[in-house]
């Protein structure tokens, strides 16, 4: 029997990687003799370069960039040597994690260290790049991130605040650098908001970055300039694109360059896992993140591996650390049954700090139950 276990991490728990080693013990408990295949996966933003690099045996490499402020941080990113691959998530050098809730404020905030990211991934010989685009502390619209990688940004001498986005008078991406006329960027997000307007990057997302309502009028009213710079400069379409206003702006920002474009998080690593030749090769498929509710339609990892799945006609089981309000519509979609993985009421801190068992006595019994059906 091949089962293929494929989840997301349990956030906050658990990674997707240990979700794998849980649930794998479990059912190795209930038959030594399975087939186990684990592909932990990830939908394009935490987590995303964890995934990509165990499964295609990458290595990870630090490096010194500049934080959302202009501080060192030193930053980690994966490469895949022998597929010339780097595996970026912006929010290890422009994310929210990496301030305090004193420290956010989007009007200073720069994509520059995502640049840097980049830039050093070209200097590794990288022909490609993935870049998954969640969790930014930033609302510049990209344009530190493409000043890092050469643009010419000028700015009007007499503006009063010193923002990256704040008072751009030109925009020129004539001399970005010249190997990224080679370099195939995939933008990993499965945001859909237009860069600015009422579903646009400021007023959607910059809240919960730290904007103020006279921060949030400022910042739109920037990018709206900056919107019209930046198509005349790549000529071409961006701001009214879907995911242009991903990760306050970057995705636009991003969407600038010669050979980028942006696709749903979960299927740019579905194709880098050659997730679809796993699940082909398997008998039952295991998927599940820490919690699965009406969200989980919307590109989420269990509804991605069950849509697969579904063209296979195989049975996938899902589970979780909590089953929310929502989650039968997954019935309709691939998913054959759900679980929680939990065994009693407790708080959401005991759960997380018994996952280990409990996804590994989740293995056991599933196990138990498949070998069931497959006796009748």
């Amino acid at each position: 029997m091949r089962i293929l276990i494929a989840p997301d991490s349990f956030k906050g728990s658990l990674s997707a990687q240990e979700v794998c080693v849980h649930l794998k013990a479990g059912m190795e408990l209930a038959d030594s003799s399975l087939e186990v295949n684990s592909v932990p996966l990830a939908d394009g933003g935490e987590g995303t370069v964890e995934a990509i690099l165990y499964s295609l045996q990458g290595e990870w490499v630090e490096v010194e960039v500049q934080d959302p402020l202009f501080r060192p941080v030193t930053a980690r990113y994966g490469i895949i040597p022998d597929q010339k691959m780097a595996v970026i998530e912006m929010a290890a050098a422009s994310g929210l994690e990496l301030l305090t809730d004193d420290e956010r404020n989007p009007l200073i905030a720069s994509t520059y260290g995502t640049g840097e990211l980049i830039l050093h991934a070209l200097d590794q010989g990288c022909e490609s790049i993935i870049t998954g685009i969640g969790g930014s502390a930033t609302n510049d619209g990209g344009v530190g991130m493409l000043t890092a990688l050469g643009a010419t940004v000028t700015y009007d001498p007499d503006r009063t605040d010193d923002g990256p986005l704040i008072g751009i008078n030109s925009l020129d991406l004539n001399h970005l650098d010249l190997r990224l006329k080679k370099v195939r960027i995939e933008i990993a997000s499965d945001v859909t908001n237009s860069l600015t307007g009422k579903k646009g990057a400021t007023h959607v997302f910059g809240e919960q970055k730290g904007a103020t309502s006279e921060m949030r009028t400022v910042l739109e009213k920037n990018m709206i300039h900056y919107g019209n710079l930046l198509e005349a400069a790549a000529k071409k379409p961006i701001v009214d694109i879907p995911g242009a206003g991903a990760a306050g702006g970057l995705g636009a920002g991003l969407m600038a360059l010669p050979l980028a474009r942006l696709r749903s998080g979960f299927e740019i690593v579905a194709d880098a896992v050659q997730l679809e030749e796993a699940v082909r090769q398997a008998d039952w498929i295991i998927t599940g993140e820490g919690k699965v509710d009406a969200q989980t339609l919307y590109g989420k990892v269990p509804y991605g591996v069950a849509k697969i799945a579904k063209s296979y006609h195989k049975p996938v089981i899902c589970v979780a650390g909590t089953v929310g309000k929502g989650a039968v519509a997954l019935l309709d979609h691939g998913i054959t049954s759900i679980f929680s993985i939990l065994q009693k009421p407790s708080s959401v801190e005991q759960a997380m700090q018994d996952a280990p068992h409990l996804l590994q006595n989740m293995g056991q019994q599933l196990i138990r139950l498949i070998q069931a059906a497959d006796q009748t």
